[in-house]
């Protein structure tokens, strides 16, 4: 590709511009186009500037020869050659390579080489600025930065650009580490080209690569940009004498000459005192560096300034318009191709953004152990914290060495804490997070998740739960929302006669079935396994027959000698599922949208019960669809295809996101009011659903005072006749709830799950952290913030702890 390089420290130097040459050679060496247009002396600290009134006049660069060191490099005493020339007019032999200087600012530079040089070669494709001397890492530098003031100019005149940079740790500059971090430079850079949103959420990259031995083995980091200040006191020095280089005469010009009867106006009336005239100075620019420095010790991980410090190359995407864009992929690593010259076949795979000790910032300190165990969700878990809390509010604790290494899957608490006394968020997985110290802990210590909640999490306890809700409230909204199901156990396929003794409405419905003629309509039925997740061994059916032929299948997959529970079925799911069993009438007709290919979906709704209890739903959802058009069961010639059925994306071969998983609130074909009563349904459902697991199955489902838990649930839509009245409407059927749900299902729409977590730690962690107590907020159901509506408020009557 064409690439345009500017920078904000001049042409090759070994004092101020020391890396461009370097840069340069290398992306010519991996066959990229370069143009390179750079001030023709030090423009740092500059930012996006422009100097109004100034013509800008152009001088010509020509660099060294190829056999030379990269100029810049070496030093002044060495070959003349080895620093190129510089010459008031363009060369006119063919072939010299020629880099432009002009009398301005890195913006200039864009703007100029964009617009008025370099148009033979074809149009620009990528600007980059840099890379630069020193870092441009947390907001203090870059703001300042004329780096990504370059980089900046690039975004608004609509090209792609990157602001590159090298933090050194030394002035002693080893020419194979510039090297090594030029060529990590391009594979950054390639990466980053080949994967550029399409969605116009990012403008720019700010990139700072390490200067270290190692740096290419470090990993490359998406982060945020720390948000810093610089400490008390002035960023100038006060200095003595005249000014350096400038005349006296030049000086009183400036400063303008007083007439004589001026020189008296500000003297005390009667006396020769002189009051309200300043004091002569100088000032000299000295910022102070450690002010930084501190901020990124004191700061949480995940951010730029963190991960230079920690010896990675970090990207920071950026929108032109000082906001931080595409947060979701802070805290993943960015996936690098594998470099020609490796001689390893690995590859670079994106790994969990590990968390390191940070001292208490605090007299007071809450300290979070946040591992999420998910390179998907944890960034985004970090991204919601740093957002939503104050500053510095949280110490974040590394998790054991017998969890890091998964040797153990128990985490203590109390081995982590300096006290027991000590504040603390456990944001971990279900396995991992320590109920007793929580449960012991209740005003002191917030956990993610309920201990005991398999009452919603497993569909023969749900539908137990609704039988049994719906016994007590007749009119439940969930009598006509959640099908009624049949749940039963078997062990071996010879036994299921025996286990569908009592399912009175299975069998009355397979007889009916068995009396149809020809061509009439049948009533099927989705088998599910109640202990399975991700839509693993769904099978539908309308006999008793293939009913038995399903089970007879799963039990020729199982070894029954092996006494191992956790064999595969031979279906995806593991034996030990393939126990509790939970069969409902299929949802037909399924609503369907003519613009998204009459494919059958669902709705994926995240919601957040917390303490005991408050349930929200989050209002961005998503809509999962199948792979393939529906077809009504029975309808297909060869046997039953349930990608036409299944909408879950976990079971699709290879789910193109694009086309499976988008946004409920964008689906074409469906009217605002037809999905705010959508909205309304789901959110009724789900706070009736909650209630009747806290109130009818106690020993099932047991809010935690200090805790929180978010939840998937699943919902269809059918398209039913109103009625007495004609026409058509919309009802919701709940399917199921899943406790820490596959957010990767969301695909590319990260912005959902980034969104949802920010709504959580609003209403389940912003009260711990600021000292508030959740049962005493008054918010009244209905009511939303950060996207959450309350759509339920339980008070039990009992507290834990």
């Amino acid at each position: 590709m064409h690439i345009l390089v500017v920078n904000d420290d001049g042409p090759p130097s070994p004092h101020s511009s020391p890396y461009v040459h370097s840069l340069v050679r290398e992306l010519q060496d991996y066959g990229h186009t370069v143009s390179v247009c750079l001030p023709h002396t030090q423009r740092s600290w500059i930012g996006k500037a422009h100097m109004i009134g100034q013509t800008v006049k152009p001088l010509y660069y020509r660099p060294p020869p190829p056999s030379a060191p990269a100029a810049g490099l070496t030093h002044e005493d060495e070959r003349q050659d080895s620093h190129g020339t510089t010459h008031t007019r363009p060369s006119t032999r063919p072939g010299t390579e020629e880099w432009i200087l002009v009398d301005g600012t890195p913006a200039s530079c864009v703007q100029i080489g964009l617009y008025h040089f370099f148009q033979d070669k074809g149009p620009v494709d990528l600007v980059v600025s840099g890379p630069n001397y020193g870092r441009n890492s947390t907001a203090v530098f870059a703001l300042s930065s004329g780096t990504l003031g370059g980089a900046l100019e690039a975004a608004v005149c609509k090209r792609k650009a990157i602001a590159l940079s090298y933090a050194f740790f030394t002035k002693n500059h080893d020419t194979g580490i510039i090297r090594k971090a030029s060529r990590q430079s391009v594979r950054v850079i390639e990466a980053l080209w080949k994967q550029w949103p399409e969605d116009g959420s990012v403008d720019l990259y700010s990139v700072n690569v390490p200067l270290l031995e190692g740096l290419e083995e470090g990993k490359v980091l998406y982060t945020n940009m720390l948000q810093n200040y610089w400490g008390a006191g002035s960023c100038f020095t006060e200095v003595d004498g005249s000014v350096d280089g400038e005349a006296e005469d030049e000086e009183r010009i400036r400063e303008g000459e007083k007439k004589p009867e001026q020189e008296g106006e500000n003297n005390v009336e009667g006396g020769g005192e002189k009051k309200g005239l300043h004091v002569h100075k100088h000032f000299k620019w000295s910022p102070r560096f450690t002010d930084v420095y501190k901020s990124v010790e004191e700061a949480p991980a995940g951010n730029d300034g963190w991960a230079v410090k920690e010896g990675h190359t970090s990207i920071t995407p950026l929108k032109a318009n000082f906001f931080q864009a595409a947060s979701h992929l802070h805290g993943n690593e960015l996936q690098l191709d594998t470099p020609a010259s490796s001689s390893s076949s690995s590859t670079i795979t994106a790994q969990k953004l590990a968390i390191r000790t940070a001292s208490p910032s605090s007299k007071n300190p809450i300290y979070a152990l946040v591992d999420y165990d998910d390179a998907y969700v944890q960034p985004l878990i970090l991204s919601a914290l740093s957002s939503i809390l104050p500053s510095g509010s949280l110490t974040f604790l590394s998790p054991p060495e017998s969890w890091t290494s998964r040797t153990s899957p128990e985490i203590s608490l109390a081995s982590l804490l300096p006290s027991p006394s000590a504040r603390v968020l456990q944001i971990s997985p279900y396995e991992s997070i320590d109920f007793d110290y929580a449960l012991s802990h209740p005003s002191s210590c917030l956990v993610n998740s309920y201990m005991i909640r398999k009452a919603l999490i497993r569909k023969h306890f749900l539908s137990a739960t609704v039988d049994s809700w719906i016994s007590k409230h007749p009119n439940s909204v969930l009598k006509t929302h959640v099908k009624r199901a049949e749940h039963f156990e078997v062990d071996f396929a010879e036994f299921l006669d025996d286990a569908l003794v009592e399912a009175w409405d299975l069998h009355a419905s397979m007889d009916r079935n068995s009396q149809l003629s020809e061509g009439e309509e049948k009533e099927w039925w989705i088998l599910k396994p109640s202990m399975s997740d991700r839509g693993q061994g769904i099978r539908l059916f309308s006999s008793m027959e293939e009913l038995q032929e399903i089970f007879d299948g799963w039990d020729e997959g199982r070894d029954t000698d092996d006494e191992d529970e956790e064999e595969d079925g031979g279906d995806g799911i593991m034996a030990s599922h393939l126990r509790h069993f939970v069969a409902q009438p299929y949802i037909s007709p399924p609503l369907l949208l003519e613009e998204m290919g009459n494919r059958k979906f669902h709705v994926r709704v995240y919601a957040v019960a917390v303490g005991s209890m408050q349930v929200y739903v989050y209002r961005d959802m998503l809509a999962l669809f199948a792979s393939k058009p529906y077809q009504a069961p029975g309808m297909e010639d060869e046997g039953e295809d349930l990608e036409g059925h299944l909408t879950n994306t976990c079971l699709q071969s290879s789910p193109d996101y694009d086309e499976v998983v988008h946004r409920f609130w964008d689906l074409p074909g469906l009217g605002e009011k037809q999905k705010g009563g959508i909205f309304k349904q789901i959110c009724e459902v789900t706070g009736e659903v909650f209630e009747a697991a806290a109130r009818e199955m106690m020993v099932h489902f047991q809010p935690l005072e200090g805790g929180f838990e978010a939840f998937g649930i699943d919902f269809l839509v059918s398209e039913e006749e109103k009625e007495g009245e004609g026409g058509k409407e919309e009802r919701v059927w709940l399917l199921e709830v899943n406790a820490f749900p596959d957010f990767k299902q969301t695909g590319k729409l990260t912005g959902v799950v980034g969104g949802f977590w920010e709504g959580v730690v609003k209403v389940a962690v912003e009260g711990f952290v600021n000292g508030e107590d959740n049962k005493k907020k008054e918010m009244e159901v209905g009511g939303e913030v950060g996207g959450m509506k309350l759509v339920r408020r339980v008070d039990l009557g009992r507290r834990f702890g």
